[in-house]
């Protein structure tokens, strides 16, 4: 029995890497690309670590990208904040969980 092969074809629902969908230029029907996420763990460091570290990672990250730290020392639910404020990024979320303190931040 033979088996037949496509020569040159792609065949099955997915497209290969290198096209775009009609419309879809950009990353999207909108023309945004989307935005990715990073998650630094600063647990178990002491003040003014995390919020250094948070600072180094934020300035090597596009607009629009978030960065999510987790952190256990408790004065960086103080420092976080003033360096978004010095920075002028966004905080969009704020969660605590025992001694993990976790902040989601939006890169400006």
């Amino acid at each position: 029995m033979a088996v037949k092969r496509a020569r040159g074809r792609i065949r099955g629902p997915r497209a290969p890497p290198w096209r775009v969908a009609p419309g879809m230029a950009n990353g999207g029907p909108t023309g945004e690309t989307p935005m990715a996420e990073t998650t630094i763990n600063l647990r178990g460091l002491k003040c003014p670590l995390p919020a250094l570290r948070a600072r180094k990672a934020l300035s090597k990250m596009p607009a629009g990208d978030i960065l999510v730290v987790e952190c256990t020392d408790p004065l960086a639910g103080i420092d976080i904040p003033n360096l978004i404020r010095e920075t002028g990024d966004q905080i969009e979320g704020k969660s605590q969980n025992g001694d993990l303190l976790v902040f989601r931040i939006r890169k400006s």
